[in-house]
């Protein structure tokens, strides 16, 4: 199954498949439009990676460093051109407590550890489970995100304090940020309307930095937050003791780690699909991921997964092919190198005036109108996991949603199951099932027979209907008890494949070719009294 897998991943870097990138990559059309929401990408990334990095209590290089590594190598091998990954929020607030208790030598061991896990998870293509999450999940995942990235902003509008806090903006300096924040909104905004020449986060960033620094207005920089100065990556092995003992610490973070990172970056890889209208390379992802974070683990690195915010940046910039956001892990590790003393005199309010339009064309804002038209079960999941995103993490958000979702719909399904009844002119009656037999209507399967009542001969016709699970067998197992109790022959007729198979697994039938039906699988008649097939119907 693994070797397949790879077979199917290297399919996908076939050298047709390149040279059909590389021609959309370099069209010379296309090519400054990639280049320039490459950069656009890669400013709106410092802050967001030193953010994250103070977040798990780490050195902001930690951060820049899994945005440039974790960036890189997801550009060159994602399943969806154009996504951008980095280190990432709903990644950070799992790390803080075992950067707190064990130090971040730790944090580099779980995350090598955490990109094997989601290599593994790719090679066995887990990434497929994808779409066992309903379309309310989908919605309140994306309203959560906006607005998390939405309060995520709002910590620019504090300014430290004389004794090391923070404290609200307030008076001037509160009305100027507001002011270029606006700005740089009103600049995004309108410039599309006028042209499309220059992306137009890139304009809102460039025009406001240039009225901040010409005018020398006093506004927080992104300077202000930390020095982004530094070199290459090196290569470091994680100091800690290769044992039992260490495996027991970082597994349990690795796994949380693997699966929040897997779940936002198949969540946004859907997204974006959505947005391009290019569909699968889930397990694709799945492997890059992996690798990105393995290797990111030993250059020092946080770790990191797709990044919603700047993946939509980047589209809404124009960015469609790998180069993008090739481009953007460029540009953060010239900055890193050469760049920081410009990069850091760019006002965060430009920034967040970015996204601030982030959030606005994330929202699904249509989700206000359909909650009138759907179900009521699909507009509280949509309700619902946008308050646990909010309020806890991504993960819970999804996994809480999907169960409630599933739960809706077993609800929903065991309601369903009755019958429609006749007797034959030879005196039999006929219990014709409608719906599916499972554990949710098991019960009211067996209410639906009066065996007291019913005449010796009684027929159970599954043609609507499918027996799914081992409950249900169970409740054919009771029901066949009942009637033998009172002497009286019970007989199964159109069981498909599927459910054929399980009662043989159960040890019920025994089924011969000869009895088999090619449109329903099998047409069988099984007394319970002799434990032998009747004749095919």
């Amino acid at each position: 199954m693994a070797k397949s897998s790879l077979a199917a991943f290297a399919d996908r870097f076939s050298s047709k498949d390149l040279s059909a990138n590389a021609r959309d990559m370099f069209n010379p059309k296309q090519l400054p439009i990639e280049l320039m929401a490459g950069l656009t990408v890669a400013l709106a990334l410092v802050p967001e990676a030193v953010a994250f990095a103070f977040v798990a209590g780490v050195h902001p290089l930690v951060g820049l460093y899994a945005a440039f590594i974790v960036g890189l190598i997801t550009a060159l091998m994602g399943g969806r051109p154009g996504m951008i990954s980095g280190a990432t929020g709903a990644l950070a607030v799992v790390m803080v407590s075992l950067v707190s208790t064990h130090g971040v030598e730790y944090l580099f061991a779980t995350v090598i550890l955490m990109g094997i896990l989601q290599i593994f998870a790719g090679i066995f293509k887990l990434g497929k489970f994808i779409r066992l999450v309903p379309h309310p999940v989908m919605l309140g995942f994306v309203n959560g995100l906006a607005i998390v990235i939405f309060l995520a902003q709002l910590t620019q509008f504090q300014m430290p304090t004389a004794d090391g806090g923070k404290e609200w903006m307030s008076g001037m300096p509160l009305y100027i940020m507001l002011a270029l924040v606006l700005l740089t909104m009103a600049i995004i905004y309108f410039l599309p309307k006028a042209t499309k020449i220059i992306p137009a986060p890139l304009a809102g960033i460039g025009l406001v930095a240039a009225v901040v620094i010409i005018f020398g207005i006093d506004v927080p920089r992104v300077g202000d937050l930390a020095s982004i100065k530094g070199g290459l990556p090196q290569f470091h092995i994680p100091m800690v003791d290769i044992n039992l003992e260490t495996l027991k610490i970082i597994l349990p973070y690795a796994l949380i780690l693997a699966a929040i990172g897997l779940i936002e970056s198949l969540l946004t890889l859907n997204l974006v699909g959505e947005i391009t209208g290019k569909r699968g390379g889930a397990s694709q992802e799945c492997v890059a991921q992996g690798v990105a974070n393995t290797v990111t683990g030993f250059f020092g690195g946080m770790g990191g997964c797709a990044m919603i915010g700047q993946s939509m940046i980047n589209v809404k910039s124009g960015g469609r092919t790998r180069l993008s956001a090739f481009s953007a892990a460029i540009f953060l590790l010239i900055f890193i190198l050469v760049a920081s003393p410009l990069i850091e005199q760019i006002p965060l309010a430009a920034l967040v005036g970015v996204m601030f339009m982030v959030v606005i064309g994330t929202f699904a804002w249509h989700s206000f109108s359909i909650m009138r038209r759907i179900p009521f079960t699909d507009a509280f999941v949509i309700v619902l996991v946008t308050a646990v995103t909010v309020a806890f993490d991504l993960a819970i958000a999804v996994i809480v949603g999907v169960i409630v979702s599933a739960l809706a719909y077993a609800w929903t399904n065991a309601r369903r199951i009755h019958a429609n009844t006749h007797v034959t002119p030879e005196g039999a009656k006929v219990y014709q099932i409608e719906g599916p037999l499972f554990f949710g209507s098991a019960e009211g399967f067996a209410e639906i027979f009066k065996p007291k009542d019913d005449p010796d001969l009684v027929i159970v016709d599954f043609i609507n209907s499918r027996v799914a699970d081992q409950s249900a067998l169970q409740a054919i197992e009771d029901l066949a008890t009942k009637y033998e109790a009172e002497n009286k022959t019970l007989q199964l007729r159109h069981l498909a494949k599927d459910c054929r198979h399980l009662l043989i697994k159960a040890g019920q039938l025994v089924i011969d070719d000869e009895g088999t039906d090619p449109e329903y699988g099998v047409a069988v008649d099984y007394d319970i009294q002799t434990g032998r097939l009747g004749e095919g119907h």
